[in-house]
């Protein structure tokens, strides 16, 4: 297995996970870290979710990946795995952050997942190295991460002692903002939800609601192009242009002649902003 280490004091380390009271000293990675000045949020909730609740956790996902934020979350079952599904559905990127050794996916169900995660530019995070033994505790640990990877903490159907309740509070400490989305009061998986909006955490009906608190817009494709691009940017988007149909990025590497590294760069940044969307033809101009 390959995995990379970043250390707290690397240029490399996410810029929002070293601002919290105890980061961990060294962060190992599979896959792809996004670049610091990218937005992050967090989805988590109940492993025990309900089929709406799943639902939910992922059309957020969807829209929040869509209006171009990276989604992280813990891989866990229900909500997690859903979010993550989600953001991979839309195009995005997400990041999924281990309570246990690098080299281990847990749950084992979750192993498809992961590797989706991975092969779409996405990364698998943890402190702990391969082979480190796994602890109840450390998933409480865990969630200091989520949290601080993220500019706020999505919470989608969490019980009375939900592991998401931790998350939110660790978002609270950190000085980031807490969402929630409700339901009925007699709704017992969503207990803790409704305790974290008493608490003081701003209630969420849709993700617009997010968006427009963290002073996010999600642009059109055509509003995005009229950015100034670098010139490998523009090359890569004229090439997309002249095309006219899907490209491979092997096919994109060949006639921009670019280094692969820097088209699998590119590409990510430009599908998280909507300026084009990828298929399983390849890659595209985006219309929406």
């Amino acid at each position: 297995m390959t995995f990379s280490t970043i250390g707290v004091d690397d240029v490399a380390y996410p810029a929002l996970l070293r601002e919290i009271q105890s980061p961990p000293s060294i962060l190992y990675t599979r896959g792809t870290m996004p670049n610091s000045d990218l937005p992050v949020v967090a989805i988590v909730g109940t492993r025990k979710a309900t089929r709406d609740g799943r639902d939910l956790a992922e059309k957020a996902a969807s829209e929040l990946a869509r209006a171009g934020l990276i989604v992280v979350s813990g891989l866990a079952m229900g909500i997690d795995a859903s979010a993550h599904r989600g953001a991979l559905k839309a195009g995005g990127m997400t990041l999924a952050v281990l309570g246990n050794g690098i080299d281990v996916v847990y749950p084992a169900q979750n192993e498809g997942l992961a590797n989706e995660i991975l092969k779409t530019n996405g990364a698998i995070v943890s402190e702990y190295g391969p082979d480190e033994p796994s602890y109840k505790g450390r998933f409480i640990e865990r969630n200091r991460i989520i949290s601080g990877l993220s500019l706020a903490t999505v919470v989608i159907e969490a019980p009375e002692k939900s592991g998401a309740i931790s998350t939110a509070r660790f978002a609270a400490e950190q000085g980031r903002s807490v969402f929630v989305f409700p339901s009925s009061p007699s709704n017992k998986n969503y207990i803790g939800s409704h305790e974290l909006i008493r608490d003081g955490a701003t209630l969420v009906t849709e993700t617009a609601q997010i968006l427009e608190d963290l002073g996010l817009k999600a642009q059109s494709a055509e509003t995005k192009l009229s950015k100034d691009l670098n010139a490998d940017e523009y090359r890569i988007i004229a090439t997309l242009k002249d095309a006219g149909r899907p490209l491979r990025i092997d096919m994109i590497i060949e006639q921009t002649t670019l280094e692969p590294h820097v088209v699998s760069n590119i590409l990510t940044t430009l599908v998280l902003e909507g300026v084009i969307k990828e298929s399983n033809s390849g890659y595209e101009i985006s219309n929406s």
